[in-house]
């Protein structure tokens, strides 16, 4: 095979824009078990970004649940979670395009059990003994003011009005029903505060006549975030607090808490959507878990009578929504070298079956870059996270003395982290020549309470010095070219992303994926759940708006003057279009290189096939045209405005 002598950045790829476009899906929670058959979610590009509902049955065939055009999402919090749950083959799921709840039953079409009008549900569960779904609802039906969230109860023949039974607070999460369905159990919060924060963790009893009586708080404050609530077999309850500094499991019985293992280990993570399980009980006595150390995911069985824990040993190093049968367990799991995928584990022999991959594809290790856990010097004598990925394709090498540009990855959030999964989307980078960095700034989950409060009242600085200080740790190891340097992210990664572009002078370019460039229209504008998310991240609004203003990139533009692609949803109702316009708007009539490309249809984030590709194509092109590097293939261009080569 002979090595061929290119530039860093025209290196030719097996990993095309259309293999992460068009080539796989997105695996979604949550993973259920229902008696012997296994049930997931399937987000798919090639169908518009449609969410399926997939059964594994017992006889090993894995068939379509819920037919064309159903899309099983819900809006509850905009993000959603939670939009489907299974009980004996009867499926009860949320729809995307109406937002009303269906039921269907096995052979048959889904029928609507809630009346039209602008109310959503999420994070329904069964209650068997009243033949009722209990789930969150959020009602936006009252003109001019905030929406009301609450717990409702649900009659799934749709021939009753729903029936209120726990309300008055800002936000609910996690309804919860006894075995026995005598107690229930849930999470809730008001404003300021988000759910990874302070939440409250009440239970209550079930009333003959299905009414919420004997209300106890179980764990819980505005110092406390309480979250995943469940009933064992026995009727014991457990949930996952970061009391310790850490979230890690703990049981209530009869006024007692327990922690079962008090570790410097995350056992949950940010509840931005419904839905997500972490642990899951094989039986009164045995508790399945996963938990993340270092940024790599492990599973552990615990003795609930012992509180003895095994480690389980998998090829995998992102575990998450578990859900637990008889003797098997199945959850979505994947490596630096594995996609993401279902999987079903045998407690028993260790075995594992998959089920589904998100991806058909595969390619040779020789085009592939591992992900290399680094800790960097930054802000205030502290160390902050991050995976360093070098440029890695068997077929090229670059000459000598050349230095890779580097793309630093800002992650969203701002709390979420950057992940060891395999993502394409990262080799498609480091396969053509450019260096990663993938970081977990202050503000990261996965590090305990103390690190993710780092970004308390310090969002646009601890992020972005982190983001800073990434990109120089590798120039000065010789890894990166200084006048090479890029940085991207999406969300509240684009904010990071827009700040560290006009407040440092260290990046040469950047990509904001619906960012946020005005923080004070952020503020005015954005949905109930995050309305006051600020708060706790900048300060309270309008009494602080002088640092609204002063950590807003719109209102620096004069201090921005390096080259900046925008991509934008039209219909994004969490960073809404005119942010970017905006933006664009004053970097055009300063004459700063800038281009945008406006997808209609899109939201908050890209589900399309078409898009997904067109915007990593035009961001690769961007790059070529303000770095200087010839591309191994043509794409397609993308006009750059004040650009002059």
């Amino acid at each position: 095979m002979t090595v061929k002598t290119e530039p860093y950045g025209s290196w030719k790829s097996p990993v095309s824009s259309d293999s992460i476009a068009t080539g796989g899906i997105r695996l979604d929670a949550p993973v259920t078990i229902d008696g012997d058959d296994i049930y997931w979610l399937e987000v798919r590009p090639a169908e518009g970004g449609r969410s399926v509902l997939v059964k594994r049955s017992s006889d090993g065939s894995i068939s379509d649940v819920t037919p064309v055009p159903f899309d099983l999402r819900t809006r509850v919090h905009e993000y959603g979670g939670g939009a489907y749950l299974v009980c004996k083959g009867t499926i009860y799921f949320s729809n995307f395009n109406d937002q009303r709840l269906y039921r269907q039953d096995p052979g048959q079409e889904p029928v609507p059990i809630t009346p039209e009008a602008d109310i959503r549900y999420a994070d329904g569960i069964y209650d068997r003994r009243r033949k009722r779904i209990i789930c969150v609802c959020e009602d936006h039906t009252i003109s001019g003011r905030e929406a009301l969230n609450s717990l409702v109860a649900i009659d799934t023949g749709g021939e009753k009005v729903r029936l209120s039974l726990v309300f008055g607070n800002d936000f609910y999460s996690s309804p919860r029903i006894s075995g026995d369905g005598t107690r229930l159990a849930w999470l809730t919060w008001n404003h300021p505060d988000m759910p990874w924060d302070g939440t409250e963790l009440w239970i209550a009893d079930i009333a003959a006549d299905g009414s919420i009586v004997n209300r106890t708080r179980v764990a819980g404050s505005r110092n406390e975030s309480v979250t995943q609530p469940g009933f064992s077999p026995d009727g014991t309850l457990y949930f996952i607090s970061d009391r310790s500094g850490w979230w890690n499991l703990y049981r209530w019985i009869a006024g007692e808490t327990t922690c079962l293992r008090q570790e410097e280990a995350e056992f949950a993570e940010p509840d931005w959507v419904f839905g997500r399980s972490n642990y899951a009980f094989l039986s009164a006595e045995r508790l399945i878990c996963t938990h993340t150390r270092d940024g790599l995911s492990r599973l552990a069985l615990i003795d609930t009578s012992t509180l003895q824990g095994t480690e389980i040993t998998t090829p995998y190093t992102s575990l998450s929504c578990l859900a637990a049968g008889r003797d098997s367990i199945a959850f979505l799991a994947a490596s630096p070298t594995r996609a993401a995928a279902v999987v079903a584990l045998d407690i028993r022999s260790g075995g594992t079956d998959i089920l589904r991959h998100s991806t058909d594809i595969t390619f040779d290790e020789g085009y592939l870059s591992m992900p290399e856990a680094v800790a960097f010097p930054t802000g205030n004598g502290l160390t902050a996270h991050a995976l360093y990925y070098p440029p890695k394709n068997r077929d090229f090498t670059a000459p000598a003395g050349e230095k890779p540009p580097l793309l630093v990855l800002s992650h969203g959030g701002p709390t979420s982290a950057a992940s060891s999964a395999f993502n394409l989307s990262v080799q498609y980078w480091t396969s053509r020549g450019f260096a990663v960095i993938d970081v977990d700034y202050g503000g990261s989950s996965g590090y305990g309470r103390d690190y993710r409060k780092r970004l308390a009242g310090r969002w646009g600085i601890v992020d972005v010095d982190d983001c800073v200080n990434a990109a120089t740790y590798l120039v000065e190891r010789g890894l990166a070219d200084p006048a090479r340097l890029a940085i991207r992210g999406g969300s509240a990664g684009g904010y990071t992303t827009l700040a560290a572009l006009t407040f440092r002078d260290t990046f040469k370019a950047g990509a904001s994926y619906y960012g946020v460039s005005d923080l004070e229209a952020l503020a005015k504008e954005t949905h109930k759940f995050e309305s006051r998310y600020l708060d706790g991240l900048i300060g309270p609004y309008p009494e602080r708006q002088d640092i609204y203003r002063a950590r807003s990139p719109i209102r620096h533009v004069e201090r921005l003057s390096c080259p900046v692609i925008f991509f934008q949803g039209s219909e994004d109702r969490i960073v809404p279009p005119d942010q970017a316009e905006m933006m664009v708007d004053a970097l055009r009539k300063k004459g700063v290189p800038v281009a945008c490309l406006l997808f209609p249809g899109e939201q908050h984030g890209f589900r399309r096939a078409g898009n997904i590709k067109r915007a990593l194509d035009a961001e690769l092109y961007f790059y070529s045209r303000i770095f200087g590097f010839e591309l191994a293939e043509p794409v397609e261009p993308v006009e750059i405005e004040n650009f002059k080569p």
